[in-house]
This record gives structure tokens, sequence and C-alpha cells, in this order.
């Protein structure tokens, strides 16, 4: 089983929308596994849209037999305020796979960009469409599950230089 596949759960944490995106990398090969998108009720309290959070990315975790996840680290925004509540947010979506027991990578936003486009600086349309190309079988993916998707490539990219350094 050297070559067994490993699934990578991607992560784009927001408060109203977060995307996820499941890979599974066997080598340098990848095949989408599944991907989505978790919005919690606008209008419940904070603290209920975080648990919603957690939970379903928990859920997430568990349908889908992921063994690693990676997440996109968050942008300073000029509101203290919004750079907070993202921060929570992302907080939430980060401890749902640590709570299954999977290690969770994070990478910049211009990391994840240049890995999947080839610049630092690509914008969402981009994006999706190197994700649509990379993974026929997604299918349509609209941005926020395109991202997690992205954050998911990436990872599998980057853990196989790892692998491979090590092998050296």
């Amino acid at each position: 089983m050297a070559n067994e596949a490993t699934r990578i759960l991607g992560l784009d944490p927001g408060l109203r929308r977060t995307g996820w995106g499941v890979v599974a990398a066997e080598g340098s090969r990848l095949r989408w596994i599944a991907h989505g998108v978790v919005a919690p009720p606008e209008a419940a309290p904070f603290s209920e849209r975080l648990l919603h959070l957690l939970e379903a990315i928990g859920a997430v975790c568990a349908a889908h037999a992921c063994d690693e996840a990676a997440i996109e680290e968050v942008f300073v925004n000029m509101n203290p305020a919004s750079t907070l509540k993202l921060g929570h947010a992302r907080a939430a979506v980060m401890l749902a796979p640590a709570r299954h027991g999977l290690a969770v990578a994070e990478y910049s936003p211009n990391l994840i960009k240049k890995a999947v486009v080839g610049a630092g600086h690509a914008d969402k349309t981009q994006i999706a469409f190197m994700v649509k190309r990379l993974l026929p079988s997604a299918g349509d993916v609209k941005a926020d599950a395109a991202d997690a998707l992205a954050v998911a490539i990436t990872h599998a990219q980057l853990r196989r230089r790892a692998v491979l350094a090590g092998a050296a």
C-alpha cells in the first residue's frame, strides 16, 4: 500500500460562506472527491454561527474520511471588527478537522494562487478556471468551493515536495 491515496480537505474560511473541497492525492495524481459550501444562518447569533461551522466541517471530515486538512490563512482587513470575526470563523473551521485527529496546514492566499495559477496575484476567476482544468470531474465549481479546492491542491503539491525531499 505504498501508493495509497491521501484524502485532503481544503478549507476557505468565512463567516457567511465557508468553502470546502476534498481531493485524493496519489503520488502526483489528484482526483476530485467532493466540494461544497457551508453557510450558517445569517440571522443566528454569532456563537451559533460558529458552532454551525464547527459541526458542518466536522461532518465533512467524517463523511469523506479525510486524512489531512489545509486552510487558507486570513488576510488583514481594513476593518478590525471584520478581521476579528473572520478570525473566529477561521478558528471554528480549523478546530473541526483537528477534533477528528487531522493535522491542519496553513497557506497564504498568494502561495495558493501561485501554486494553482502560477501567479501570486491571480483573481477568483483564474483560480476557478485552473481548478476546473486540474480537477475536470469536479464540474462547475463556484468561487468559495473553488478556493477551497485550490487550498487542497496546494497542500497536495507541497506535501509531495516534502515527501520527495525526505526520501532524497
